[in-house]
């Protein structure tokens, strides 16, 4: 939220998570043979994140996840894949919104419509 600079209201809390799936050792490898690596799906709106903010997001969520898993090293094994949702392909409470319509809905909710 702070990386797309969307305010802290509950349509936005509500709806922004980190899923963590975890796979047996033997359930992942590179073409190398390595499985030592993580992979991180970021999805939002299209047009969510401009080139600074992508840059950004990719470098703390990879430092995130080497300081959680206490080894630095692997932010350097850490891939972070930022997806946009087509507009009209990012539902919320069973509609598909248009960027035009978060924006207006978001004013709607804080009043400024």
């Amino acid at each position: 939220m702070r990386w797309e600079k969307v305010p802290a209201i509950p349509f936005f809390t509500g709806n922004t998570a980190a899923f963590v799936h975890e796979l047996d050792v033997d359930g992942f490898s590179t073409a190398g043979g390595s499985s030592d690596h993580i992979r991180v799906n970021v999805t939002t709106n299209a047009g969510a994140l401009d080139r600074d903010q992508r840059l950004g997001l990719v470098k703390e969520l990879s430092e995130l996840v080497a300081e959680a898993a206490g080894d630095p090293s692997l932010a350097d094994r850490t891939w972070v894949a930022l997806t946009e949702a087509v507009p009209g392909g990012w539902g919320i409470g069973g509609h598909a919104y248009t960027n035009e319509e978060i924006v207006q809905h978001v004013r709607e909710l804080l009043g400024k419509a």
